[in-house]
Parts: structure tokens; C-alpha cells; sequence
């Protein structure tokens, strides 16, 4: 990857890619985004290969079936490393989870790795 405008391209595919509720379509996009070695994980998740990435994505979608992730700040990207700010949240509400994720990006453009952290989850209730 060379430049700021190709890490927010796939910061945005990235976010398309939880959003896609089509599984083929879905399974296409993480084919396209991730490496075959590529591992996911946040403080509730973890994914290992595109497999292990597909199903957690479906899980998340079932869980939270009128929510969709959104980029809301700049993606900040220098060498092979990337990081965004994101929410989830349902139209008109405000978000039930916000966060950070922070990525490495292989030499051939895809994504390696990304670690999620979060800064907001929603009090159940």
C-alpha cells in the first residue's frame, strides 16, 4: 500500500465487510480483504483465517441485527500498520459500542491483522 487514500479504501472495505448480511457476498469481501494466516481480535472476539473471520462476523450480525458499523474518524496509517475509530448502532440511536481498531497490512495489500480496543459499551438495561 502507498498512501492514505488506499488505507481508508480498505479501512472502508473493512467496514463494509461487517455490514454485508449476504453470507456469499460477505465471504467474497473477506477473501478480497484478508491474508489466509490473518487473525482478529477485540476484548469479546477473536478470528483466526478467513473462516474463523466469517464466523464471527455472522455472529456479530445475528447478535445485533439492527445495528451496522460505521468509520467515524480519519484513518490514521504510516508503513504497513493502519488504525480508525468506529461505531455500532442502530438508525437514530446512539451507539452501543465505539471503539478503536488498529491493523497490519501485508506486503500484497490485505490485511493481516487487527486488534480491536474499546472506548464505549452501552450499559445493558
Amino acid at each position: 500500500m502507498s498512501d492514505a487514500a488506499d488505507f481508508t479504501r480498505l479501512a472502508d472495505r473493512y467496514i463494509a465487510m461487517w455490514n454485508e448480511t449476504d453470507g456469499a457476498r460477505r465471504r467474497g469481501l473477506i477473501a478480497e480483504l484478508w491474508t489466509e494466516t490473518a487473525r482478529y481480535r477485540d476484548p469479546m472476539l477473536t478470528g483466526d483465517g478467513p473462516a474463523g473471520i466469517e464466523t464471527m462476523v455472522a455472529a456479530v450480525q445475528a447478535q445485533y441485527p439492527a445495528c451496522r458499523f460505521h468509520r467515524t474518524g480519519a484513518v490514521d496509517a504510516h508503513h504497513q500498520s493502519l488504525r480508525f475509530t468506529w461505531e455500532l448502532k442502530a438508525e437514530g440511536q446512539p451507539p452501543f459500542v465505539a471503539g478503536i481498531d488498529i491493523g497490519e497490512v501485508a506486503d500484497d495489500g490485505r490485511l493481516q491483522s487487527i486488534t480491536g480496543f474499546f472506548d464505549h459499551v452501552a450499559q445493558a438495561g
